[in-house]
């Protein structure tokens, strides 16, 4: 047994994508990635899943913040500016906290703060408990 974010450093495509999660509290979380070489594609930019896997951690830090196992029921992302080398940010914040169906909004900027992205997200919270010992 450990805590929500020991067990979510266990998820192998976002560990090897170098996704790092900083916070969580119960219904906002907080991950960053640092943007190298291996994240660019043919343009010169963050590669568009690079980023949504990003996201994709930050909202299962937030969906499943309340202990619940919780997978996610769709996603969108938008995408509004390029993201280049150095970190970028994802915030999540759980914007409806239903007992089933949580939706969840993660944005996700980069160094100079500026919006990089937006994902929206529903969940479906089961109602088994997770095997956690507390958050972080």
């Amino acid at each position: 047994m450990g805590t929500l974010k020991e067990m979510l450093s266990h998820d192998r495509f976002a560990a090897c994508a170098g996704v790092e999660l900083l916070e969580i509290s119960p219904g906002y979380a907080k991950a960053r990635m640092e943007v190298t070489d291996n994240h660019l594609n043919a343009g010169g930019v963050c590669q568009g899943g690079a980023l949504f896997t990003l996201a994709d951690l930050a909202f299962a830090a937030v969906a499943n913040s309340r202990e619940k196992l919780t997978l996610s029921l769709n996603a969108q992302i938008t995408f509004l500016r390029p993201a280049r080398k150095g970190y970028v940010y994802a915030e999540a914040n759980e914007v409806f906290n239903h007992a089933r169906v949580p939706f969840i909004e993660v944005r996700i900027m980069d160094e100079n703060l500026q919006l990089v992205a937006v994902l929206t997200s529903s969940g479906y919270r089961k109602s088994e408990e997770l095997d956690v010992d507390g958050l972080e």
